[in-house]
């Protein structure tokens, strides 16, 4: 008998709610008419809506790519005409097993989804005939497109890189999860609403486009949920320290002793520090003050147009080097241990090295968490920066004298659309449900704006030349080396990172000069770091120094389960001296200027 109950096994919810068809097609016309209104302001905005890094200019980028990809193929025309037979012995396969299950056979599947995959956990997507019919084509042109660009020969490395990259990425968007009429879940919601769903979703999508700049931010949880000082970086300290690029905080201690030796944090500028300072149970630097270590954090500006001049030079001197006397003025400390995060990381590691040309000793060890210094594998980022690219972008920055946050959450969002765009998608627009409130999102959407000169420079010298690897890099007159880097380091890598890839900071390690303690750290570039011990979730691997490949230290490297923040711990403490009583913010020779977590931090963009 032929299957004409497209949702088969989920029933429940539409006898529950029955259909009434007049009120489906009132919304059905409502959906139309407002539809019609949503379009016209998309397209009156499209000329704002291009550039570099916009879903426009992408678009003819992979054009671009993929075209070359065809035309290695196209030359060959019997190569094409197997792997096209290939595909459609496939569809034939799909379509004989598809009829032999309407005929009501039980029939294996041809094709499953990869371990992980959650767009098809619905029990539709096998229990129905019709969805899983969808499913299983879906999967396998996607897989037949990925081996046809394995199978693609005579592609320089950049290319084969940027192909991979847009075919992941077009493959993602033509998931049947992403359709009102292929995805199951939707179909029951549109049945028993009566197309309500669709049009709160459709206004969903207008308030997103009333509240974005040039791109548009889709949301990705309840941004009425949080605010920053109330529920979120809410751990105690004051702002002992401020300058056009920074404000310094000191945290009050929770332990009647401390280590001697201060901490000083050096959180990424292109987000904001407080993915180190969530809900208090995730909080890495309310657990590192709980530990017994005096801590303090640089938080970075949002810069406007008045700061475009500001260089990678100045963020290094009145960033680093200014917080850094800070530190040792409010604390009286000789030395201080630093912690750079991503590119945080990568900034303490060019002053590290400017410090050790010039023979400063202020830094006493360097912790490294998700920190490139080597971009020769830098992964999908590299796909977005070449020099037409950087030209454009640099165009972009004169205009206005900044690169605006959303460019570059477009960005990070394109390498993991699979899970940061779609679903959101799905959800918000095609469920018509608002996101559910998370932390983490909440501080993924509050992105900072990057001054034009220090942005620039930052693209162009690491991920583009990589001259800081290449002993190139001139910071002051004077050519670096990071070999010349003596101190303590210890070196955090999370396997899954696709923003810092383990294999990139792996070979980066390898480059200083002193002792490194490398530790691999299980999940990816946010929640392997972010991985408080009470949660006991993940793993880390910890070996000798790093000197071959990641691969090559990992089958030799020890596993332990857990949090890798208590093997930081026992690390640091033996590079912080003995215990002194405890220190309270703003009563050094600093005085406190106001409250943690400060003004800078609650600057929003857009």
């Amino acid at each position: 008998m032929a299957d004409t109950n497209m949702t088969d096994s989920n029933t429940d919810e539409t006898t529950q709610s029955p259909i009434d068809p007049q009120q489906l097609a009132r919304n059905m016309v409502r959906l139309f008419e407002e539809g019609g209104k949503v379009i016209s302001g998309i397209a009156e905005r499209a000329n704002g809506g291009g550039g570099p890094y916009s879903a426009l200019n992408e678009v003819g980028e992979a054009a671009k790519i993929l075209g070359s990809v065809a035309r290695k193929w196209v030359a060959d025309p019997a190569r094409l005409a197997d792997a096209q037979g290939e595909l459609m012995q496939d569809y034939a396969e799909l379509w004989s097993r598809s009829m032999r299950r309407f005929m009501g056979e039980d029939v294996a599947p041809l094709i499953e989804p990869a371990p992980g995959d959650n767009r098809f956990q619905d029990e539709s997507w096998s229990q129905s005939r019709y969805f899983d019919f969808w499913k299983q084509a879906y999967l396998l042109t996607s897989a037949w497109a990925e081996d046809m660009l394995e199978r693609t020969e005579g592609l320089d490395d950049k290319t084969r890189q940027k192909a991979e990259f847009y075919v992941r990425l077009i493959a993602s968007a033509l998931s049947p999860s992403n359709f009102a009429l292929t995805n199951p879940e939707v179909v029951r919601e549109t049945l028993a609403t009566n197309g309500e769903n669709l049009l709160n979703g459709l206004s969903h999508l207008a308030e997103d486009i009333q509240n974005s700049g040039d791109l548009l931010r889709i949301r990705q949880t309840d941004l009425e949920a949080f605010e920053v000082g109330k529920n979120l970086a809410i751990t105690p300290g004051k702002v002992v320290f401020q300058n056009d690029i920074v404000q310094l905080i000191q945290y009050s201690p929770s332990t009647k002793q401390v280590f001697e030796r201060p901490l000083m944090i050096v959180p990424p500028w292109i987000n904001k520090f407080y993915i180190l300072d969530l809900v208090p149970k995730k909080s890495f630097i309310k657990w590192a003050v709980a530990e017994g270590f005096t801590v303090f954090v640089i938080s970075w500006v949002n810069p406007d147009a008045r700061l475009s001049e500001k260089t990678f030079e100045d963020y290094m001197d009145e960033g680093i080097s200014a917080a850094t006397d800070a530190v040792i003025e409010a604390t009286g400390a000789s030395r201080v241990n630093a912690l750079g995060y991503c590119v945080g990381g990568t900034l303490l590691a060019t002053e590290l090295a400017q410090m050790a040309a010039e023979g400063d000793k202020r830094i006493a060890s360097a912790t490294f968490l998700a920190a490139q210094v080597d971009f020769s594998k830098a992964g999908d980022l590299l796909v977005f920066i070449d020099d037409a690219q950087l030209t454009a972008l640099e165009e972009m920055m004169a205009e206005v004298g900044y690169l605006d946050g959303s460019r570059m959450s477009a960005v990070f969002n394109m390498m993991r659309a699979q899970d940061l765009i779609w679903p959101y998608v799905v959800n918000n627009y095609l469920l018509g449900k608002k996101p559910f409130p998370f932390d983490l999102l909440f501080w993924n959407s509050d992105s900072t704006r990057m001054p034009a000169a220090n942005h620039a420079f930052y693209l162009r010298e690491f991920y583009h030349e990589n001259r800081l690897a290449k002993g190139e890099l001139k910071i002051g007159g004077k050519t670096l080396d990071l070999s010349k880097v003596k101190i303590p380091i210890y070196e955090l890598a999370t396997r899954d990172d696709h923003i810092a890839p383990a294999d990139s900071v792996f070979l980066g390690a390898t480059m200083f000069g002193g002792p490194v303690r490398f530790v691999l750290a299980g999940s990816g570039h946010i929640a392997g770091v972010v991985n408080p011990p009470q949660n006991k979730k993940y793993q880390y691997w910890t070996g000798k120094k790093p000197k071959t490949t990641l691969e090559d230290w990992l089958d030799k490297a020890a596993e332990h389960p857990g949090s890798w923040w208590t093997d930081w711990s026992a690390w640091l403490a033996k590079r912080s001296g003995k215990k002194v009583p405890a220190r309270t913010p703003g009563k050094g020779a600093l005085p406190a200027i106001e409250d943690a977590p400060g003004s800078y931090v609650r600057e929003r963009t857009g």
